[in-house]
């Protein structure tokens, strides 16, 4: 992680209309790239945007072959969808590509989709769930899938420092777990969450290292803003220092007005937003990681 009060910038990358060799190539120019300092991939298993039958490759798949064959960034899913993996199995993925990458993953976490108990679970019924009836996957609601993530970081957690273990909550019962080898990070990566709601971010202020939250275009600067003081809030009503906690913020860009999205990086970091995460879609030709450093990164730390 970045040094208390040091600003760090990431790209991230969605496998997703995409080949797996431009989106190494991507990766291997960020790694030759100082200024880049992380890279992220997503966790869906169907195309968000686009054409519903275009590539999409799974993503932690995706990141142990990339943390292979990279050295210096830190690496991680922006982020896990909670739903698709058991949390023991999860830690295990974790544990194991914390060793492939030589000690260098963030573990982003995330309630995943959510709908209330009196939504039928049906296709057409809301945007998003062909993803979750297309592969069997549960939807929880929106107080369940706070609860299963609370219970997830407590279950990885404790398989990244504990030789042996039990664990009883209201979703998961696990016995005798063992995890060999523990990641190579002491008490293991650290743990991002992402979301923004009012609930979500209690769950942040109890458990997390870092809070990411989507920024333009999905979420405006004030937006952004609101939501960290809320936060702030539910951080003094835990007793947990503020400071703690990094915030991440992912902006979604493109090349086409490099001044606008600088000014929008300055908000941001005056928002005190320390984590930047420069979305890009399906990876170009080109080094998109260099024109980054060279036309956002350094101006905005000049102005900084």
């Amino acid at each position: 992680m970045t040094a208390s009060g040091a600003v760090s910038f990431g790209i991230k990358t969605p496998p997703v209309h995409s080949s797996y060799e431009a989106i190494l190539r991507t990766w291997l120019q960020a790694d030759e790239v100082p200024e880049i300092e992380h890279g992220w991939l997503w966790d869906h298993m169907l195309p968000l945007t686009g054409p519903k039958d275009g590539p999409i490759f799974e993503g932690w798949t995706m990141l142990a072959a990339l943390a292979a064959q990279t050295r210096r960034l830190r690496l991680g899913l922006l982020v896990t969808n909670n739903q698709i993996r058991q949390p023991a199995v999860l830690g295990k993925i974790a544990s194991t590509l914390d060793v492939i990458s030589a000690g260098r993953l963030i573990l982003g976490l995330g309630v995943g989709g959510t709908l209330p108990a009196d939504t039928p679970r049906t296709a057409g019924q809301h945007p998003g769930l062909e993803e979750y009836l297309g592969y069997g996957l549960p939807c929880a609601t929106p107080a369940e899938g706070i609860g299963r993530l609370a219970e997830t970081i407590a279950i990885v957690r404790s398989m990244f420092i504990q030789d042996i273990f039990d664990f009883h909550g209201r979703y998961y019962s696990l016995t005798g777990t063992r995890n060999e080898p523990k990641p190579v990070q002491p008490g293991g990566p650290p743990v991002l969450v992402g979301g923004s709601g009012t609930r979500l971010l209690r769950l942040v202020a109890e458990h997390a290292d870092i809070w990411n939250i989507p920024g333009p275009p999905h979420g405006s600067v004030a937006f952004v803003a609101e939501r960290s003081k809320v936060l702030d809030a539910h951080c003094a009503d835990v007793g947990r220092d503020p400071e703690r906690i990094i915030r991440s913020v992912q902006l979604v860009i493109t090349t086409d007005d490099p001044a606008a999205t600088r000014a929008t990086v300055v908000e941001l970091i005056a928002a005190g937003f320390r984590h930047v995460v420069f979305g890009v879609r399906a990876p170009a030709t080109g080094n998109v990681p260099r024109w980054l450093a060279d036309e956002i990164i350094a101006p905005v730390r000049d102005r900084l």
